[in-house]
């Protein structure tokens, strides 16, 4: 301060002596300097809240969008998806107890003799079964994220759902399950007749390269001739037979040495899926729909989504990849080295005993990089022409927030989605949205439109449609603010 000041009386001094104007006062510096300091904070302010405002802007934009598209159909493919699943919400979700908590549950698969002939020669299905249970929560948590619950008011769980569908395509000991220790023990009690030898215990979250890339370096040495498929644990698909066709499609182009994906036909311009451009036919004999992937595309915007569509050329990025187990470790040898390696040390023990296993899972899993098979080598691989893709005709969600979990549940013209007891809401002039009594208690609601009401017996959770993606955030503020039990 008093270096400050002598500043001042020099310079006082000074212009004094020259005539020019009095400098500041320390004071009227200071002055300054806040006001300045203010000026930037507000600034900043509007800027949160003009980034708030495009969000919801182009969040409603999307919807727009979409609604316009299914009115007016008039965009226009080559294939084109069938309407989203037509479940019944008469049959109560067996999750939505009184007790409101998620729950673990169990039905007997049903046997379809009619697919028994689809089944895929040496094809083997690998299901990723991850997540923290932030998209959905409070209905998903940490410890039941969305794979385990009911969603569509079938009697079946998703990965129950996963499991009945990739049966006709293969065998019980073909079919692999990769997923947390923390839910290993709720995977076995839902799929009995999956075996011990084909669940992989993941000790952390990895993304999907390292639980894929395990499957395939432990498969490699089991079935060289083996082709796997991954087909996530939580995903929504109607169209049975469109899928299994696409499937055996894609099947037959990785036995060519191709990294083959299945491009999902668009029902409206998404921003919240990856989208695929198709290249030119591959003219394969077996595999008559496949084609080259011209290029990965990162989630757009919607007006630029809306473009993709208008073409017919793009298709969405459901995450499905089948490819030969050991053309992906070549992959993988190529272009990630370090994992690699990694994955090939763990499967080196795999077989052996579980002490060993477990051993060497826990010293190599911690090392190996956290990365998704789209960006580890579907992507560095389509630039050289070696990832192929399947235009797929069936329907397809992959259940990604509150408004698509909307989308799956019937209700009448403008009226809010229930998923549990209907008799426990009562609405008044409310127009879309969803409600999720799994509480107990009644739900009543006047007046407001798309709204996301979850109401479980620890935790509620209010919020639009529109928002209904950022819920994750949410999650993340709640554990900050000491509520890491309720996740």
């Amino acid at each position: 301060m008093s270096y400050g000041l002598g500043v001042d009386q020099s310079a006082h001094a000074h212009g004094a002596t020259n005539g020019s104007a009095p400098a500041l006062s320390v004071e009227a510096m200071f002055k300054q300097i806040m006001d300045v300091v203010s000026k930037s904070s507000a600034e900043v302010s509007e800027l949160r809240q003009e980034c708030t405002d495009l969000r919801q802007s182009n969040a409603n934009l999307e919807r727009q969008l979409r609604d316009a598209f299914h009115r007016t159909n008039s965009f226009s493919y080559s294939q084109t998806a069938p309407s989203s699943p037509n479940l019944r919400a008469t049959i109560r979700s067996p999750f939505l107890g009184p007790a409101g908590g998620p729950t673990s549950i169990y039905v007997p698969p049903a046997v379809d003799s009619d697919n028994h002939g689809r089944e895929c020669p040496d094809f083997w299905a690998v299901v990723p079964a991850g997540g923290a249970g932030t998209r959905l929560w409070p209905l998903s948590r940490e410890a039941a994220p969305k794979f385990l619950l009911d969603l569509t008011l079938q009697g079946r769980s998703l990965i129950q759902a996963t499991w009945d569908r990739l049966l006709p395509l293969t065998t019980p000991s073909r079919l692999m399950v990769v997923t947390g220790r923390i839910h290993t023990g709720a995977v076995r009690d839902q799929l009995p007749d999956l075996s011990t030898a084909n669940i992989f215990s993941e000790p952390s979250p990895k993304e999907s390269m390292a639980a894929i890339g395990l499957a395939a370096a432990v498969l490699a040495r089991r079935d060289p001739e083996a082709v796997l498929g991954s087909f996530a644990a939580d995903h929504i698909i109607n169209g049975n037979d469109a899928f299994m066709s696409a499937v055996t499609e894609a099947v037959a182009a990785a036995r060519k040495d191709f990294l083959v994906t299945i491009g999902i036909a668009p029902s409206h311009p998404a921003t919240g899926f990856g989208y695929i451009r198709l290249g030119e036919s591959l003219g394969l004999d077996n595999a008559p729909n496949a084609r080259r992937v011209s290029q990965f595309k990162e989630k757009p915007d919607a007006r630029t989504a809306a473009a993709y569509l208008a073409t017919g050329q793009y298709r969405w990025n459901g995450g499905m990849f089948v490819v030969k187990a050991t053309f992906l470790m070549t992959l993988l040898r190529e272009y990630m080295p370090e994992l690699h390696d990694g994955l090939q040390t763990i499967a080196d023990s795999w077989d052996s005993d579980e002490a060993t296993r477990d051993k060497v899972l826990d010293a190599i899993w911690p090392t190996l990089p956290k990365i998704a098979i789209d960006h580890a080598v579907a992507e560095p691989a389509a630039l050289a022409g070696k990832v192929a893709v399947v235009p797929a005709t069936f329907g397809w969600d992959d259940v990604g927030d509150f408004s698509s979990l909307a989308d799956l549940i019937p209700a009448e013209a403008s009226q809010p989605r229930i998923l549990g007891e209907g008799s426990l809401v009562v609405t008044d002039q409310m127009a879309g949205g969803i409600v999720v009594p799994a509480s107990g208690r009644l739900i009543a609601c006047l007046g407001v439109d798309d709204l996301v009401i979850v109401d479980t017996a620890d935790a509620l959770l209010v919020t639009t449609r529109a928002r209904s993606q950022e819920v994750k955030r949410l999650v993340a503020k709640c554990r900050e603010s000491g509520f890491k039990m309720l996740l």
